[in-house]
């Protein structure tokens, strides 16, 4: 469905009656917020983080922060703020966007044969998977894709549009990995291409992140003159990544270049005070971006029950 085709769409069903552009529905949800589903609003969009759960406690270096020559100083870093370098666990967190007319999933977690835990808090929140109108795939690491095919491959959100950056969902494409084989390619006749900048939804707008893989996409929604923007993986690490603005990951593919990227978005969402969502930031995973010295730092948003 293009651009042009889902907003007539929709004024139709205001014609006809239907709830206004933007006013979230959804069921009541089962459990308690923040129990695997943390729901607040941006304007009139319902947003949803949603848990697919952690891994179990590893190693934090050099996976999140990989430059040689910065390993004492980002061991020292992570100690000072309680952490411990080898035993740390690690989240995942897709993010459900509710307009009311739509529902736009943005990305699909691990999927349930890998631990993957967010079609049951999905249903927690008040949600099926056929509810779910879009799906919007930040980028094609296994953590990201897996949820899009079940154990027999068949599409868990069998209803929705599947979309993906042009430029990741080429790149993936040519070079598939076993996760990229087993639930990219079956539904690669599915995917819609989207470039940086295309407003997928009313208010909502792909970005190009490129550099953690060539074609890294994050998403930018702003409804009644409030912004929500939801990195996916471009974030990085929610301290290290933000304190040395030199850092890279160990799986940033183009090193250089997502220094630049993580330098463009952090000034961008620091400036307009943004509310920021991130895949692999400490549950819930909602807050804000703001300078501190050279670098940046995570400001968590008050919970809300």
């Amino acid at each position: 469905m293009d651009r042009r085709r889902f907003l007539t769409g929709a004024g139709l069903f205001l014609a006809a009656g239907g709830l206004p552009l933007g006013r979230a529905q959804g069921r009541a949800p089962k459990g308690v917020n923040g129990g695997g589903f943390y729901r607040f609003r941006v304007g009139g969009i319902q947003a949803v983080v949603l848990s697919d759960g952690q891994s179990p406690p590893g190693p934090l270096l050099p996976n999140w922060g990989a430059n040689p020559e910065l390993q004492e100083a980002f061991r020292r870093t992570l100690v000072e703020h309680f952490l411990d370098p080898e035993a740390t666990r690690n989240n995942f967190n897709p993010v459900l966007l509710d307009l009311g007319e739509a529902r736009l999933l943005v990305d699909t977690g691990r999927g349930a044969g890998s631990g993957g835990r967010l079609l049951a808090h999905l249903e927690l929140a008040g949600y099926l998977p056929e509810d779910i109108t879009h799906v919007f795939l930040t980028h094609g690491h296994p953590d990201h894709i897996g949820g899009l095919v079940d154990g027999e491959g068949r599409p868990v959100f069998a209803k929705a549009e599947h979309l993906m950056g042009r430029v990741d969902l080429e790149f993936w494409l040519q070079n598939p990995s076993p996760a990229v084989q087993r639930a990219l390619v079956p539904l690669k006749e599915r995917i819609r291409p989207v470039e940086d900048g295309e407003e997928i939804l009313p208010g909502v707008r792909a970005v190009a992140s490129f550099g953690h893989p060539p074609g890294n996409m994050s998403l930018e929604a702003i409804s009644e003159g409030k912004r929500l923007f939801s990195f996916g993986d471009a974030a990085g690490h929610y301290l290290l990544s933000l304190r040395f603005p030199q850092a890279y990951l160990a799986f940033d593919m183009d090193k250089a270049q997502v220094v630049r990227t993580r330098a463009r978005l952090f000034q961008k969402v620091s400036e307009e005070r943004s509310l920021i969502t991130a895949y692999h930031f400490p549950w819930p995973a909602v807050g804000y971006i703001r300078r501190e010295g050279e670098g940046y730092a995570f400001v968590p948003a008050f919970f809300e029950f």
